[in-house]
């Protein structure tokens, strides 16, 4: 983790859930983190309930990802006031990277599901209401496998990782979905602590994907 240290991480869905545990984790390390919601307010919230020593490790701004002007509005002011992530940013505002800008070591990671790799039942004897929540994310399994193609095309040493977890205890779970997982669901930090492995392997090392579940999953 040594070579990470004081290196810029943005987080996307840093308000709650896996984000939040994942820029915590991210900010223990001594990490730079940017934590990105729509919701900034909680993630100054966070910031404050930090030892105060770790405090000016996590900025927040604001970002609607489903919003590609908001997108590139935060990626140029985080280019403007981090400077160390400037080329960076190039993989993320739908600019064709080139083999100078990308040539440094770093890490993407998209947080994917076990719903990209089987189709997700409903609660039994009711009707399905995944919807189109698996076929989203069977397209993040796709998405990951085309960049990887793409980096290890372009020789960049940024890696790419998918993690899949199963059901994971945060907001989205509705009632009568955690009653009937039987409170078997994993926690935020269970899929931080994942991601903490991802990015401590040897800079030859990528790991494609992950699937983790808790030992109860109902989902195959």
């Amino acid at each position: 983790m040594e070579r990470w240290q004081n290196k810029v991480a943005v987080v996307t869905g840093a308000s709650s859930g896996i984000g939040v545990a994942i820029a915590k984790d991210f900010v223990k390390a001594g990490l730079q983190v940017i934590g990105l919601a729509r919701r900034k307010d909680l993630i100054e919230n966070i910031r404050n309930d930090l030892p105060a020593d770790k405090r000016s490790h996590l900025t927040a701004m604001y970002c609607d990802v489903c919003n590609i002007e908001s997108v590139n509005q935060v990626f140029d002011k985080i280019i403007k006031e981090f400077d160390s992530f400037k080329y960076q940013c190039h993989g993320y505002c739908g600019m064709h990277p080139t083999r100078i800008q990308i040539n440094f070591n770093g890490h993407i990671i998209n947080v994917n599901s076990i719903a990209g790799h089987a189709v997700l039942p409903g609660i039994p004897q009711l009707l399905p209401t995944t919807n189109i929540y698996s076929p989203t994310k069977h397209a993040v399994t796709a998405m990951t496998e085309i960049y990887r193609q793409e980096l290890r095309e372009l020789r960049s040493k940024i890696k790419i990782s998918s993690i899949s977890p199963g059901f994971v205890d945060t907001d989205i779970v509705f009632d009568g979905l955690r009653k009937a997982l039987d409170e078997c669901m994993l926690r935020p930090e269970d899929v931080s602590n994942a991601v903490m492995f991802m990015i401590s392997t040897p800079p030859h090392v990528q790991i494609h994907d992950m699937i983790i579940k808790h030992m109860g999953e109902i989902v195959q």
